[in-house]
């Protein structure tokens, strides 16, 4: 069943070109679970083969998650905390994948959504807790775009890399992932780095501005 998804949204890219790639990725940053690694990479591969930009591919799939955790920033805003985790296990969403991005929002505010845009498991959740604690929309919307668009970039990258030199794992998108995530491994334990980095700098921050008050 899953290739046969994977054919189908390599299709869906392949004719709609840019529009293919920002809906996917608008639909991969909500709960649903189709993973980016799958989106982008080949629609990097096909932009290498002259079907699309680059530049383009990258944004369009900035642009889609953007699109896609503002809908469910929005759509937690409008229902609340309680109706979530009432529901949320009907639509990918079970408490406890909701009470890990509620604890990294609240821990974390904007930078945390930042780094979540770079990491597995939190990525796509993160907008839901972000809205349900109505947590200002401008700074959500810059931090999600700044971190989509980093992401975005290196997926694109390591797609026209990888496929340029292995267009086979086109045929077997179990293949692909496991490849894309052997070679992303780096780049999300750099990410993890700087995070670790940041929350550092935040906690000896707040040591700081508790000890001047006292």
């Amino acid at each position: 069943m899953f290739h046969q998804l994977f054919a189908t949204w390599m299709t869906f890219v392949q004719t709609q070109g840019y529009l293919g790639v920002f809906l996917l990725m608008a639909v991969e940053s909500t709960v649903f679970p189709l993973p980016s690694e799958i989106v982008v990479p080949p629609a990097a591969y096909y932009a290498a083969q002259g079907q699309m930009s680059f530049w383009g591919v990258v944004l369009a799939a900035t642009f889609g998650s953007l699109f896609g955790a503002s809908i469910s920033y929005l759509v937690a805003r409008s229902l609340g905390r309680p109706l979530l985790l009432r529901y949320g296990r009907y639509v990918f969403l079970p408490e406890k994948k909701w009470l890990l991005a509620e604890s990294w929002i609240q821990r974390y505010s904007t930078g945390g959504v930042f780094f979540a845009r770079l990491l597995p498991v939190v990525r796509h959740l993160v907008s839901l807790p972000a809205g349900a604690a109505r947590m200002p929309f401008l700074p959500f919307a810059l931090t999600t775009l700044a971190g989509s668009f980093l992401w975005s970039l290196v997926l694109a990258w390591f797609g026209a890399q990888v496929l340029g030199g292995e267009p086979r794992l086109l045929q077997d998108p179990d293949a692909l992932m496991h490849v894309l995530k052997a070679k992303l491994l780096w780049f999300i334990a750099a990410a993890a780095i700087m995070f670790i980095a940041y929350v550092a700098v935040d906690m000896f921050g707040r040591r700081s501005r508790s000890g001047a008050k006292a």
